[in-house]
């Protein structure tokens, strides 16, 4: 496997993490059918970055993705998934110490059965508490097909500010060209929320 970049440093935070409803902790080996249960799902996939075909595919496949991923466990029981990459921010070559690890990319993914139950706020919200709080990020941004409009929502609902509408950027698996979103909030953003 290629050199892993950008993986978060889980070891800052304490494990497992607990909101009202909900259990989050790093992703193992362990979760990947249950990953692949809901992210195969149709109209779950229709915006994932990559289409999960065959369950023996997406184990061999899932030391890639599992240090960048948390698992939502609602009552024992795996229900979606997190994302979170670090980042250097870009800056000038006298400050780059500085600059390391302080942006964050975050994503997440549902299954369809717990939507609209307020779980995935509660569950990205932690992860902004994990991101700033825990980790002391300075930046963190989430990127959406502009047509998921469940996902926009929520990066709204949790206090993100839309950053740029990008028209046709972002090629769809379907062959065409969609708008895409990306929202952000500052660490001070959120300490003033």
């Amino acid at each position: 496997m290629d050199e892993l970049t950008g993986v978060p440093d889980w070891g800052r935070l304490t494990w497992p993490r607990t909101t009202d409803r909900l259990t989050l902790r790093p992703a193992t080996a362990e979760d990947a059918d249950a990953m692949f249960a809901y992210r195969a799902i149709p109209s779950v996939a229709q915006w994932m970055t990559k289409l999960p075909t065959d369950v023996e595919s997406w184990r061999s496949d899932f030391d890639k993705r599992s240090p960048y991923a948390l698992v939502i466990l609602l009552d024992g029981e795996p229900i979606g998934d997190l994302f979170l990459k670090t980042e250097d921010a870009w800056s000038q070559a006298e400050v780059r110490e500085e600059a390391k690890d302080v942006f964050a990319e975050i994503g997440w993914c549902l299954a369809p059965a717990h939507e609209g139950k307020g779980l995935a706020t509660e569950a990205v919200r932690d992860l902004l508490v994990a991101c700033f709080d825990g980790l002391g990020l300075r930046r963190v941004v989430a990127h959406c097909f502009a047509d998921n409009e469940p996902s926009w929502r929520l990066m709204e609902r949790i206090g993100m500010r839309r950053e740029a509408h990008t028209v046709r950027d972002t090629l769809h698996r379907d062959g065409q060209w969609y708008d895409g979103l990306t929202y952000a909030l500052l660490a001070d953003e959120w300490s003033q929320r």
